[in-house]
This record gives structure tokens, sequence and C-alpha cells, in this order.
């Protein structure tokens, strides 16, 4: 890993219907190329992970309060399994075409990568790290 990008193997747990919880392990990968974004894959028994990709904003505010419209909500809050006040997790809705999906993961982990991320690139300084003619390139092709 160097100094633009940040990666993480964390435990994650996917909440399925009568609070049945599966332990899973998600990547979460960040790269100062894609300033605004993180990309979770999440390791589901597949062949290949499910790959999301989150506003690195969304996934800093949803450490402290709810935050999210439509397809990915976060927020934390004590987990599913139970536990004292002090084992709060971060909650990650997720809704597609194909189904929704509700995970947890240590809020810690989950903030101490966020924090790493702001490392590589500071909040606000997003936008001098884009090639705005590139882009422009691009979706012009």
């Amino acid at each position: 890993m160097n100094s633009s990008t940040a990666s993480a193997e964390l435990a994650f747990r996917l909440i399925v219907p009568q609070q049945t919880i599966v332990p899973l392990v998600a990547s979460l990968y960040y790269s100062c190329e894609d300033p605004y974004a993180i990309r979770i894959a999440f390791h589901v028994g597949l062949d290949e992970p499910v790959e999301w990709i989150f506003a690195r904003d969304l996934l800093a505010n949803g450490l402290e309060h709810r935050d999210g419209l439509g397809d990915v909500r976060v927020w934390p809050g004590p987990g599913t399994a139970g536990g004292s006040t002090a084992d709060q997790v971060l909650h990650i809705e997720l809704s597609s075409p194909f189904g929704e999906a509700h995970f947890e993961a240590a809020i810690g982990d989950v903030s101490d990568f966020i924090r790493r991320t702001y490392q590589i690139v500071p909040d606000g300084a997003e936008g001098g790290f884009v090639d705005v003619e590139a882009e422009l390139a691009n979706l012009l092709r």
C-alpha cells in the first residue's frame, strides 16, 4: 500500500430475516484517484465478491448519525446481537432490484479506515485530485 491508497479487510455481519447473523469479510478500498468514493467488496461465498461504491462522506456521516437516501442508508447504533451501548456498530442497509441487505461492522474499525482516507485526501480537498479534463474526455468518448 502506498500513500495514495488505503485498504482494509474488516469483519462484517450480514443480518438476514429472523435476525440470523452471518459473519463475513468485507474489503474496503480507497484511492486518491477516485477521492469521493470508497469501494466495499462483500465476500459472501460467491466466486466473485459483491462490490458497492459508497460516497466517502456518506460513510463518515453515518458514523455519527443516520444518513443516506434510496439505495444506501447508514447509521450508528447497538448491534442486532444485543450487548451494551459500548457495542456500537455501523449499520449499512443496501437495496437494489435484486433485494435488500443489512450489514453491521464494528464502528471503531470503520472509523479507523475513514480516518486513514482523510490522511490521504483531506475533507474538502477532493476536487484537487480530480482531473476534470480527463473525466470530460472519457464522458465524450
